[in-house]
């Protein structure tokens, strides 16, 4: 069954016979064109004069090519008919089907190719008059798309089964051509003489070879003044071709196997793969354009599943470290009550640090919804000790748990930074996390180090060290940052990413120095509060 037609928008142009030419492609037909005509210039001269020696094989081999080039454009043209719907364009499909049928029977009776005199029953004249059907077919059909495209509404599609309409111009074009095999076989004592032997060519030859010449013309020139598209500029190459290989077949040698009469093959198998050469690289390149549509298309999708990927896990990075506080508040608050005479004082505080930490929770995911939303965010002058202190509180619980001993060195002398307190808290809580979860699985002493000093003079910068196991120099060292890299069995991989995004966000830097075995130094900046006092 054959696919339904798709139809192309007028101001859209993709196909062949759709696509106006663009300079480029005028000036590759002027090329070819002053190429052939360079080499007439040449053939007709006293080289084409000269008689070669008789190829009997060269007429297969010749035929064979050219059968198979219009076959294959024939095909590629009927394509190009069942998805525009043109009955312009099944008007040249047919053509070069025409064409490439002619040379079958052409070829059988071809005096020395298969037989002696040709098989078919055929006679002296019905070689060259196949062949001068042939040449005059083509132009026929030329000139009839040429009609039927000016005719032709630009909207109006061919009505009716598109497969049908393809198979019954291959019966009907096959039988005109069996037809005509059967005319100029049978009845080849009835037809003028155009040659003389199996060499050499009668006067009559010259007459028809100007008429098809003629016959060329007036094709060229309804292209000239119709053309709209890429291929009627390489039909009218094609058809000054095919001009200039009926010149050469009949002209110059006047007789079969003359330089003039090779060369004129040969310009016939140039003309036949010009229009397929531009076919098959528009598919080429249309193919391409496609296959990066879909690439562009499948990278769009991966990146989607990528940042919803990113934004899952944030969430769940980020909401971890408040739940565990929380579920440790609230079961030391469980602890103090269930004791024989409860603690009241401790459970209050127990439950307090349930509230604080639940309202940083709803901060934390607020500051999320913040941080993936485009907008202008609210920053404000901080002390950056004071955002310190609050991180700690934060995971006091751990480091108690963990028995880790906290260093920080408080300098009441740093310029305010401007920046937002939750989401800096949040760097701070995700590095001392991290720290904490290094130094969980190394006996030994286990030191938090945290300080923070004047950077470069318009920045501050604080430093995170611990104790633990360290990192690999070099190795995941340099992709620490990246989103979904992890060191850790049960780690998501997101922590040190979102750190790095909140504080370029910030505009400032976040590094790490470590040694295999010595522990971790994680540094940020963030700029100083330029409009605060010093």
């Amino acid at each position: 069954m054959m696919k339904p037609a798709v139809i192309i928008p007028e101001d859209q142009s993709f196909a062949l016979a759709t696509l106006p030419p663009g300079r480029a492609q005028k000036r590759l037909a002027l090329a070819v064109m002053l190429a052939f005509l360079g080499v007439v210039l040449i053939l007709a001269g006293a080289l084409s004069n000269v008689q070669l020696a008789r190829i009997d094989s060269f007429v297969p081999a010749y035929g064979t090519a050219m059968f198979v080039n219009d076959m294959i454009t024939a095909v590629l043209l009927f394509n190009q008919f069942a998805t525009l719907r043109s009955s312009a364009l099944l008007a040249i499909s047919t053509g070069y089907l025409f064409t490439g049928l002619m040379l079958v029977p052409w070829m059988l009776v071809f005096p020395g190719a298969f037989a002696p005199v040709g098989l078919l029953g055929a006679g002296l004249q019905s070689t060259d008059w196949l062949n001068a059907l042939r040449y005059a077919g083509f132009p026929t059909f030329v000139i009839a798309y040429t009609l039927l495209k000016v005719a032709d509404p630009p909207k109006r599609l061919w009505e009716g089964s598109v497969g049908a309409t393809i198979l019954s111009s291959v019966a009907m074009t096959s039988a005109v051509v069996c037809a005509v095999t059967v005319l100029v076989t049978v009845g080849e004592a009835y037809l003028p003489r155009i040659m003389l032997d199996p060499v050499h060519f009668s006067n009559l030859a010259l007459y028809i070879a100007s008429c098809l010449i003629l016959w060329n013309a007036v094709a060229l020139t309804l292209l000239w003044m119709h053309q709209r598209s890429v291929l009627d500029l390489w039909l009218m190459v094609v058809v000054c071709a095919y001009a200039i290989e009926i010149y050469l077949v009949s002209f110059p040698g006047f007789a079969r196997f003359s330089a003039g009469w090779y060369a004129g093959r040969v310009f016939g198998f140039l003309s036949s793969i010009l229009v397929l050469f531009v076919l098959l690289y528009e598919i080429t390149t249309l193919h391409a354009q496609l296959l990066g549509a879909v690439l562009a298309q499948r990278r769009e999708r991966e990146a989607r599943l990528m940042t919803g990927d990113a934004v899952s896990a944030s969430i769940a990075h980020e909401i971890k470290q408040p739940l565990t506080a929380i579920i440790a508040s609230a079961n030391a608050g469980l602890h103090w009550l269930d004791r024989v005479e409860p603690d009241l004082d401790s459970a209050r505080n127990a439950f307090r640090r349930v509230v604080t930490t639940g309202h940083h929770a709803d901060a934390v995911i607020e500051n999320i919804r913040v941080h993936f939303k485009t907008g202008a965010r609210t920053r404000t002058s901080l002390d950056i000790d004071d955002v310190i202190q609050e991180a700690l509180a934060v995971v006091r619980d751990q480091l108690r748990r963990h028995r880790v001993a906290v260093q920080a060195d408080v300098n009441k002398r740093l310029p305010r930074i401007r920046g937002e307190q939750v989401q800096l808290q949040q760097v701070l809580v995700n590095l001392i996390t991290n720290a904490i979860d290094s130094m969980a699985t190394k006996n030994g002493e286990r030191v938090l180090s945290i300080r923070s000093e004047v950077h470069h003079s318009r920045y501050v910068m604080v430093s995170v060290e611990d104790t633990g196991e360290g990192l690999e120099p070099g190795g995941a060292v340099d992709r620490i940052f990246n989103p979904m890299f992890t060191t850790k069995t049960d780690g998501m991989g997101m922590g040190l990413s979102i750190c790095r995004s909140i504080i370029e966000a910030h505009e400032g830097q976040v590094w790490v120095t470590a040694d295999k075995g010595r522990g971790a130094i994680f540094h940020f900046t963030v700029p100083v509060d330029s409009d605060s006092p010093s």
